[in-house]
């Protein structure tokens, strides 16, 4: 995992994030639609709000994964924040969701001081699912035909990770 870096996204990175979310493999593990344009993603990604953060897993110059961490904009559910991420086929089962995920919960603990984080992950995902429990988030809820993929009602998992204060 020597060669994989993390940065920030940038406006270089918005055609391949594009490219990396409209392979169906893994387009069908996440709540996107199919065939996105990259002008979709550049108005998505907002680039300058602080209280949003998108990473690249790099690999030499070819983008193999990404995630992004959000925090809730209201007042009351400021101290909460979101995230979603994807890793290319070839490159699951190698690392790159950890080194994510672990940057990731290093800004949402250390940088925006968030106690709560969330996601959902469909719930026959089981190397998400292990993921996300290694670094202590827990079901909380098991949300019944919650999203269409390949074209049937699947279940997801509510799934959350509190910081022990």
């Amino acid at each position: 995992m020597d060669t994989i870096r993390i940065e920030r996204c940038t406006e270089q990175h918005i055609n391949a994030l594009a490219a990396l979310y409209n392979d169906p493999a893994v387009a069908r593990q996440l709540l996107q639609m199919p065939h996105q344009a990259p002008d979709l993603w550049r108005k998505r990604l907002v680039l300058d709000d602080e209280r949003r953060i998108t990473l690249m897993a790099m690999h030499q110059d070819q983008v193999v994964g990404s995630a992004s961490l959000e925090q809730y904009p209201r007042v009351r559910r400021g101290h909460c924040g979101s995230i979603g991420m994807g890793v290319a086929t070839a490159w699951q089962g190698r690392g790159i969701g950890t080194r994510l995920l672990a940057e990731l919960m290093e800004v949402a603990d250390n940088w925006m001081g968030l106690r709560r984080v969330e996601l959902t992950v469909f719930s026959d995902n089981q190397p998400a699912i292990a993921l996300y429990q290694k670094f202590g988030f827990e079901v909380e809820g098991h949300l019944r035909e919650f999203a269409l993929r390949d074209g049937v009602y699947a279940d997801v998992l509510s799934m959350a990770r509190l910081r022990k204060s």
